[in-house]
Protein backbone atom coordinates (compact mmCIF):
# COMPACT_ATOMS: atom_id res chain seq x y z
CA UNK A 1 0.00 0.00 0.00
CA UNK A 2 1.82 3.15 -1.20
CA UNK A 3 -0.49 5.48 1.89
CA UNK A 4 1.26 3.42 4.78
CA UNK A 5 3.82 5.88 5.69
CA UNK A 6 1.21 8.63 5.42
CA UNK A 7 -0.56 9.54 9.04
CA UNK A 8 -3.50 11.07 9.19
CA UNK A 9 -5.17 12.95 12.24
CA UNK A 10 -8.92 12.85 12.33
CA UNK A 11 -10.68 15.27 15.02
CA UNK A 12 -14.52 14.56 15.54
CA UNK A 13 -16.53 13.75 18.49
CA UNK A 14 -19.32 12.40 16.40
CA UNK A 15 -18.37 8.83 17.03
CA UNK A 16 -20.60 7.60 13.75
CA UNK A 17 -19.25 10.10 11.63
CA UNK A 18 -15.22 9.30 13.04
CA UNK A 19 -15.54 5.30 12.71
CA UNK A 20 -16.69 6.56 9.01
CA UNK A 21 -14.09 8.34 8.00
CA UNK A 22 -11.10 6.58 9.77
CA UNK A 23 -12.20 3.41 8.32
CA UNK A 24 -12.28 4.48 4.74
CA UNK A 25 -9.11 6.46 5.65
CA UNK A 26 -7.34 3.19 6.89
CA UNK A 27 -9.15 1.13 4.19
CA UNK A 28 -7.22 3.21 1.96
CA UNK A 29 -3.92 2.53 3.10
CA UNK A 30 -3.40 5.33 5.78
CA UNK A 31 -2.07 5.36 9.30
CA UNK A 32 -5.08 7.27 11.30
CA UNK A 33 -5.29 8.99 14.63
CA UNK A 34 -8.81 9.81 16.11
CA UNK A 35 -9.03 12.27 18.68
CA UNK A 36 -12.84 13.19 19.70
CA UNK A 37 -11.81 16.79 21.74
CA UNK A 38 -9.38 19.60 20.40
CA UNK A 39 -7.20 19.25 23.47
CA UNK A 40 -6.40 16.20 22.67
CA UNK A 41 -5.94 16.87 18.99
CA UNK A 42 -3.77 19.84 20.30
CA UNK A 43 -1.71 17.38 22.36
CA UNK A 44 -1.40 14.90 19.48
CA UNK A 45 -0.60 17.06 16.92
CA UNK A 46 2.40 18.51 19.19
CA UNK A 47 3.84 15.13 19.55
CA UNK A 48 3.67 13.43 16.36
CA UNK A 49 3.96 14.59 12.80
CA UNK A 50 1.22 13.98 10.50
CA UNK A 51 0.81 14.55 6.51
CA UNK A 52 -2.72 15.76 7.02
CA UNK A 53 -5.77 16.57 8.85
CA UNK A 54 -9.50 15.96 9.17
CA UNK A 55 -10.56 18.39 11.49
CA UNK A 56 -14.58 18.97 13.04
CA UNK A 57 -15.57 22.30 13.52
CA UNK A 58 -18.09 21.92 16.60
CA UNK A 59 -15.64 20.02 19.09
CA UNK A 60 -15.97 19.57 22.60
CA UNK A 61 -13.14 21.49 24.72
CA UNK A 62 -11.26 23.35 22.15
CA UNK A 63 -13.21 24.31 18.87
CA UNK A 64 -11.96 23.42 15.26
CA UNK A 65 -11.58 26.87 14.18
CA UNK A 66 -9.72 27.51 17.64
CA UNK A 67 -7.29 24.30 16.90
CA UNK A 68 -6.32 25.11 13.72
CA UNK A 69 -5.39 28.73 15.02
CA UNK A 70 -3.41 27.06 18.05
CA UNK A 71 -1.35 24.43 14.94
CA UNK A 72 -0.76 27.88 12.86
CA UNK A 73 0.41 30.00 15.59
CA UNK A 74 2.80 27.01 16.11
CA UNK A 75 4.30 26.92 12.85
CA UNK A 76 2.96 24.15 12.13
CA UNK A 77 1.87 23.51 8.72
CA UNK A 78 0.05 20.33 8.31
CA UNK A 79 -3.06 20.38 5.02
CA UNK A 80 -6.27 20.48 7.10
CA UNK A 81 -9.40 19.52 5.66
CA UNK A 82 -12.62 21.12 7.57
CA UNK A 83 -15.86 19.02 8.55
CA UNK A 84 -18.66 21.27 8.96
CA UNK A 85 -22.12 20.36 9.27
CA UNK A 86 -23.19 24.01 9.01
CA UNK A 87 -25.64 25.12 6.45
CA UNK A 88 -25.65 28.51 5.27
CA UNK A 89 -22.63 29.27 2.59
CA UNK A 90 -21.79 32.38 4.76
CA UNK A 91 -20.78 29.44 7.54
CA UNK A 92 -18.98 26.96 5.20
CA UNK A 93 -16.63 29.54 3.23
Amino acid sequence: MMNADMRILVVEDDKKIASFVVNGLKQSGYAVDHCLDGEDALVMAETTTYDAAVVDLMLPKLDGLSLVQRLRTKGMRVPILILSAKVSVDDRV
